[in-house]
């Protein structure tokens, strides 16, 4: 417990009088493991803080210093784990050779291409989005809609052209790399 300035109460005073006194035991122990005084320092600190938070479940009368200690181990054993999946990069030069495209005209593409889906009537959208995006087949798409064959690929011929044409599209050759697009807008 502590009172509304943070400072500890009660058990808490001497449950922070353990926590302090374990410290030159925890620094000793963190530099066995880690041979670097920064490093340690880092560690010891993490594990007094994770002691803190989780004080209510050290078992009372029973040994601190190995609590700690596994805390600590713990800890370090983590760090570890997350530095063998990193990789140094010191002068940049593998930070240098990541790239993405930008982002805002692909965004702006697939807002006008929503825009126009919405457009479309109900019963297009629907046929389109099932045999374009959800890759159904006409057979598929007409047993889920209730209606023939033929109605779904007509639904689905008219809501391609209309698409091209709310896009501003000689046809499906405009349409850029993105597989569901062309799905969506190639003629059956």
């Amino acid at each position: 417990m502590t009172t509304a300035t943070g400072t500890p109460t009660g058990t808490d005073t001497e449950m922070r009088d353990l926590l302090l006194a374990a410290i030159p035991a925890l620094r000793a122990f963190a530099f066995s493991l880690t041979y670097d005084l920064d490093r340690s320092d880092d560690l010891v600190q993490d594990t007094l803080v994770r002691a803190w938070i989780n004080a209510a479940s050290f078992r009372r009368g029973t040994n601190l210093t190995a609590w700690l200690f596994t805390i600590l181990r713990n800890l370090f054993y983590s760090e570890q784990r997350k530095r063998k999946r990193e990789v140094e990069d010191a002068d940049g030069v593998l930070a240098g050779k990541l790239t993405s495209l930008p982002e805002q005209e692909v965004r702006m593409e697939m807002a006008q291409f929503q825009n126009a889906l919405n457009r479309l009537p109900p019963a297009q959208r629907e046929a389109l989005v099932l045999v374009g995006a959800q890759s159904f087949t006409y057979e598929e798409a007409a047993a889920i809609c209730g209606v023939a064959v033929g109605t779904i690929k007509s639904r689905v011929s008219r809501a391609r052209l209309r698409l091209i044409e709310v896009l501003g599209m000689d046809g499906s050759d405009d349409i850029g790399p993105d597989a569901q697009t062309r799905a969506a807008l190639d003629s059956p």
